[in-house]
């Protein structure tokens, strides 16, 4: 490496260090961004610091004034809306009345409502703390064990990363310029694969330990009737998103503002028997989007600031074009950058680690396979660029999920320690490991069998 590339090295480890400290990431990617663009032009001659400077007049408005990004915020005020108007209770208690019958079923109505809240709300932490205060209450209640309770909660949270629409989905494919779409009908396979293997869990953990779940106590008939009634209308507004996007009816802006309409009708219907939304409920979800939407256009600005220094410095050419002559084998080069991915999704938010580690592994992944133009029968991993991207793509959330449980840190056991702080930190980790381990059973599958990536969307594309 040139000056220029010890540069950018030198960045990205002050990038890390910085985040490691716990430096807010947009901030983290500015200070390194400017300053290391400052450090170039001393040893670059050629690159020049205050034009520089001066584009920063226009790059705000043209980083984040982009059509495909204009569905953010109307997915983030589909979420917040949903929370406003008890759309995560009437999700949990419908799924009750059908799981109610067998031990451990309010357990896993808790995964299914964890799943489809994550569909509408697309933030995993969100989700984890959402359903959290919404179903932990209900399981300590019928005494479920701590173990249990918590660890399905914590897990179940992962799966709002994955399951479309996702806002993570959204910026993945922004970053490597895939289809919106096509990375959401990629994710639904996967996704559900998740929720079966988190049911299955749940069901050989009660079957081995009958201690941990009550036995079941099904709702009273009128009861039962009311919360399947509530029900309805939750699936409805998922089915109309997922369906009308995977048969081409409308494109991801479309969608969520359709989202949004139903869950604003829903909301505004269920007042009639004394919850959903009111005008300050609307009020605080408008903000709540207004302040996280900005947050998240921020974190990108930064990010295409902090590219055009890593850019300028040759760092993510050097790494492609040591991905062309390397004679390592490609498959451990993509396993050490899942490991990777694992360890930053710890402490990391995902929409950052996406924003700042995808920009580097992408063109290294090209290049292992066989460049931009390989085919399935001449590439290293056996896909086209194309599939590679989807596949890759699908694969790196659902690792980013594995960090969000991974001891010693993962980010939703804290969410959920923080809704339930008596219950100690050690046990909420005792009761992920289960999940954890069917986690690591599906990543070795969606590696093994890529069609389970790709066959849906092979399959609406005719």
């Amino acid at each position: 490496m040139d000056e220029r590339g010890w540069v950018g090295a030198a960045g990205l480890a002050v990038l890390f260090a910085l985040i490691g400290l716990r430096i807010p990431v947009a901030l983290a990617m500015l200070l390194v961004g400017v300053g290391g663009t400052f450090a170039l032009s001393l040893v670059a001659p050629f690159i020049r610091f205050l034009p520089y400077l001066e584009q920063f007049k226009t790059l705000f408005w043209s980083t984040v004034a982009n059509y495909e990004l204009s569905v953010v915020p109307l997915f983030i005020l589909m979420g917040f809306l949903a929370a406003e108007a008890g759309l995560s209770r009437d999700l949990f208690r419908g799924l009750q009345a059908l799981t109610g019958r067998v031990r451990g079923g309010v357990g896993m109505a808790a995964i299914g409502a964890c799943a489809g809240f994550g569909a509408v709300c697309g933030s995993s932490i969100a989700t984890a703390s959402t359903m959290g205060r919404v179903a932990l209450p209900e399981l300590q209640r019928l005494g479920y064990r701590d173990t249990l309770a918590t660890g399905t909660l914590a897990a179940g949270g992962t799966l709002g990363i994955l399951i479309p629409p996702s806002v993570a989905l959204v910026i993945y494919a922004v970053v490597v310029e895939a289809s919106i779409v096509t990375m959401f009908q990629a994710a639904i396979l996967p996704g559900l694969l998740a929720v079966a293997f988190f049911l299955a869990v749940i069901a050989l953990w009660v079957r081995r330990d009958r201690a941990v779940a009550p036995p079941a106590e099904p709702l009273e008939a009128a009861e039962r009737r009311r919360a399947l009634a509530r029900l309805a209308p939750v699936g409805g507004i998922f089915l109309a998103m997922i369906l009308g996007l995977g048969m081409g009816l409308f494109t991801p802006t479309p969608a969520a503002s359709v989202g949004v309409f139903l869950v604003l009708v829903y909301g505004l219907a269920a007042r009639r028997r004394g919850g959903g939304l009111d005008r300050a409920g609307i009020a605080r979800a408008v903000k709540a989007t207004a302040v996280t939407a900005g947050m998240l256009y921020v974190i990108i600005f930064a990010a295409e600031v902090l590219k055009g220094f890593f850019a300028r410095a040759g760092l993510p050419a050097a790494l492609a074009d040591w991905a062309a002559t390397t004679v390592l084998d490609p498959w451990l080069v993509l396993a050490v950058m899942l490991l990777a991915l694992v360890a930053l999704g710890c402490f990391m938010e995902s929409l950052s680690m996406i924003l700042v580690v995808v920009p580097f592994f992408w063109p290294v992944l090209v290049e292992l396979n066989g460049g931009d133009w390989a085919t399935a029968g001449t590439a290293a991993f056996g896909l086209s660029a194309l599939d590679l991207k989807i596949w890759f793509g699908i694969l790196a959330l659902v690792v980013v999920e594995l960090g969000l449980i991974t001891p010693p840190v993962g980010l939703n056991v804290f969410a959920i320690h923080a809704v339930a702080p008596r219950v100690g930190m050690a046990t909420v980790f005792r009761g992920v490991l289960p999940f954890f381990a069917a986690e690591l059973v599906r990543v070795a599958l969606l590696l093994a069998i890529p069609w389970l990536t790709l066959a849906l969307p092979r399959l609406l594309a005719g």
